[in-house]
């Protein structure tokens, strides 16, 4: 099976941004959140704070899109070459 690097790399970067928007909101309404200020040292900008949601979905995005399109590339090179007639 052959991925699309492109169409991963974006559904990867999808997924970070939304795991990272999500979970910071939800820390944010409950006052919790210690964890996920450590991200601060991380991402610049970054706070456990309903605008710093919206900085970690862009890093978090990001992250994903890089991390996908190198997942995907490295899956597509290491995997069996298919016979094409």
């Amino acid at each position: 099976m052959h991925l699309n690097v492109k169409q991963f790399a974006l559904a990867s970067g999808v997924m970070g941004g939304l795991v990272l928007l999500l979970t910071t909101v939800i820390a944010t309404g409950r006052g919790v959140g210690n964890n996920l200020s450590h991200l601060s040292v991380v991402f610049p900008g970054y706070q456990v704070t309903y605008l710093g949601s919206l900085i970690g979905a862009i890093y978090g995005f990001v992250g994903g899109l890089v991390g996908g399109a190198v997942f995907s590339a490295i899956y597509n090179g290491t995997g069996k070459r298919e016979a094409r007639p």
